[in-house]
């Protein structure tokens, strides 16, 4: 009786392992253990700047790749940095020589830098080439070959509250009238980069001081400061009661100082050199990004051809505001402001908030698909609003609004 119960039970198990298995020609020996866990293909990105550490512009980047290296645990030998590289054929054989560095990523911070990183991403299309502020990938089609850039508009139209509180400040303390609230700004060139940068400013400021008007001088480079600090000095001159930018260097924060005109900078606080004048700056925070690269690299998903980061993805951030500059209740509205932006209830570039011509906006068809003619192609009024960097990552807000005069357009 032992003997038959002893068989039969070895029976039942033999069943219910030839069950687990799956197949009856699966023996419990042959089972598979779990699938291992794939290992991360090693990264190694390579990083081309158009200037070095003395460029604010340029810094900002290097700090956002610095603070993405270490969070990722990047050693020494996996990235590097090259500096000063213009925008020619320089970007091209730079593009190069850290593919033959051993880079699997390249990154490039400048506009002009684009037509040379495509160049090398059709050249090398196992390596990832992503570029900053330009406007092609979209439509180049190319696998490998990635733009981003940040709603840095929504930044620069709260550090715009932060200014016309000023303004506000200014003008019930007798130091000029309501009518003649006028800004001054420097920026680089007449690209909608800069365009929708200042614009965003301005309706910023006008959201809360509505008489003031605004001033903007150009210098024809993104880094020159004897230009910007004479475009600054230009615009105080002019009778502009404070002062922002879109420009690279010390020059304008330092000619505010010296004058004693209040300054909104951009891309780093500047209250070391200028603490007498300095309110608040804006900047995108570029650390998001490139961990997020990284990451895809690493565990061989795509990245996006256009990615835009925003005030949620902690790509578009403010310093702290130098309260000893700044209008009282400053940092109280700028937060209600900013929670405006985020529930979706305040919108930059609301069109029933600015004017063209003295005519209110319906509809206007924007360059985003861009061609030697800057050709319109899609309209970007939607609901009432201009949409910006959602057809591509890079801004194509040029619109000169009513407000804004243009002292000099020839960049």
């Amino acid at each position: 009786m032992k003997k038959f119960l002893s068989i039969a039970l070895a029976l039942v198990m033999s069943l219910s392992l030839l069950t687990a298995c799956g197949s009856k020609n699966q023996t419990p020996a042959e089972t598979p253990a779990e699938t291992p866990v794939e290992e991360s293909t090693p990264v190694k990105i390579g990083f081309i700047f158009l200037h070095d550490e003395n460029s604010t512009y340029d810094l900002n980047f290097m700090n956002g790749a610095k603070e993405a290296i270490a969070a990722m645990g990047l050693s020494d030998d996996q990235y590097v940095m090259r500096t000063n590289i213009p925008e020619g054929q320089e970007c091209y054989d730079a593009a190069c020589e850290l593919v033959d560095a051993g880079c699997n990523i390249v990154f490039a911070d400048s506009f002009g830098h684009e037509d040379y990183m495509i160049q090398a991403a059709k050249e090398f299309p196992e390596v990832q080439f992503c570029h900053a502020t330009g406007t092609k990938a979209h439509t180049e089609g190319l696998s490998n070959y990635h733009n981003a850039f940040a709603s840095i508009y929504e930044g620069r139209f709260l550090a715009g509250v932060a200014a016309g509180m000023k303004l506000n400040e200014m003008i019930e303390a007798g130091q000029f009238s309501a009518d003649e609230a006028k800004m001054g700004y420097v920026g680089a060139f007449t690209y909608a980069e800069v365009i929708s940068g200042y614009t965003s400013f301005y309706l910023g400021a006008k959201s809360v001081c509505p008489t003031v008007t605004m001033d903007v001088t150009f210098t024809g480079s993104w880094y020159d400061e004897t230009a910007e600090k004479e475009g600054a000095n230009k615009l105080i001159s002019n009778g502009c009661k404070l002062i922002s930018q879109h420009a690279d260097s010390m020059g304008a924060p330092t000619a505010c100082e010296t004058a004693g005109v209040p300054d909104v900078s951009y891309n780093g606080s500047t209250i070391s050199a200028c603490p007498n004048t300095f309110i608040v700056s804006s900047r995108i925070n570029w650390a998001p990004y490139f961990q997020f690269i990284m990451e895809c690299v690493a565990e061989g998903k795509e990245i996006p051809a256009d990615w835009t980061g925003t005030i949620e993805t902690g790509s578009v951030v403010l310093t702290d505001v130098n309260e000893a500059v700044a209008a009282e209740g400053t940092v109280a509205k700028m937060d209600e402001v900013k929670a405006g932006l985020q529930n979706g209830s305040i919108k930059v570039f609301d069109a029933t908030t600015f004017t063209v011509g003295g005519e209110a906006l319906s509809s206007y068809m924007a360059d985003v698909d861009t061609d030697a003619a800057y050709t319109p192609d899609t309209e970007a009024i939607v609901d009432g609003a201009f949409h910006e960097s959602e057809m591509r990552s890079a801004p194509y807000f040029d619109l000169q609004i009513d407000g804004i005069n243009l002292l000099d357009t020839s960049f």
